[in-house]
């Protein structure tokens, strides 16, 4: 991993906790730091394409109800249901 050098301001209280974090698991600050930039980042992130593609069908029901919803999706995966 490449890694480029930044600024970035922090309110005294998260850091102390980075801090704290850093010396209880043997880890560095700055790791703790690239890797909760890069949680926020993979959390913010969109997509160009959906993450799910199937649909499932509800038989022309109005209301979906979680016992609706457990049904369609076993039937449409094959599965059948016992709840």
């Amino acid at each position: 991993m490449r890694l480029k050098r930044t600024n970035v301001y922090a309110d005294e209280d998260d850091l102390a906790l980075v801090k704290a974090a850093a010396e209880r698991t043997g880890r560095s600050e700055s790791e703790i730091i690239r890797e909760a930039i890069h949680r926020a980042a993979w959390a913010l992130r969109t997509w160009d394409e959906p993450v799910v593609t199937q649909t499932f069908h509800f038989g022309g029901k109005e209301g979906y109800d979680t016992q609706a919803v457990r049904e369609a999706v076993a039937e449409d995966s094959g599965h059948a249901t016992d709840r």
